[in-house]
């Protein structure tokens, strides 16, 4: 059974480095192109495809959305290890907000996992625009995380199982 892939790969959107700047339904100051309110985002895609691509050790990347997609999974990843089965729901929204705004690498910096499937940003400025879009998506993906995951104010036993998967033998 292959991976599932992103559905932005064929579209047409400005690239720093060789991740697409996708549009972003968000609240967070950032450089990402606002998306349609009523339609799906990349954020929404890796929420609902994390479960299914956790799985793969493998993934074949398509296209450009699809670096975006395997960041976004490999951050879902961090964040449920983050999170225990007793943290209060208003708990793991600010462990979350932290660890998205604390300190993280972008393609081309030593401590980045993923340099191989990734270009590095080629000057200053490309490099400052990654990591403002970067930001921005751990940002509004822990915001979101925190609300699909917690039922009844506790976190859903259907998500935390996925806490100790790797997905393809990486972790941010």
């Amino acid at each position: 059974m292959p991976a599932y892939h992103s559905q932005f790969n064929d579209g047409d959107y400005q690239s720093v480095g060789n991740m697409f700047l996708l549009p972003v339904k968000t609240r967070y100051r950032g450089n990402a192109p606002m998306a349609d309110p009523n339609a799906e985002d990349v954020i929404d895609e890796a929420i609902s495809l994390f479960r299914a691509n956790c799985l793969f050790r493998n993934f074949e990347i398509k296209g450009n959305a699809d670096r975006v997609l395997i960041y976004l999974i490999l951050f879902i990843s961090e964040c449920l290890g983050k999170i225990n089965k007793n943290t209060p729901q208003g708990d793991a929204l600010k462990q979350l907000s932290t660890l998205a705004v604390s300190s993280f690498s972008i393609p081309g910096d030593p401590g980045f996992p993923l340099n191989a499937m990734y270009a590095a940003p080629s000057d200053r400025y490309q490099a400052d625009q990654m990591r403002q879009y970067v930001q921005q998506l751990r940002q509004e993906l822990a915001t979101r995380l925190v609300e699909t995951i917690y039922v009844d104010g506790k976190p859903s036993k259907w998500w935390m199982c996925f806490s100790k998967r790797k997905f393809m033998n990486l972790s941010l």
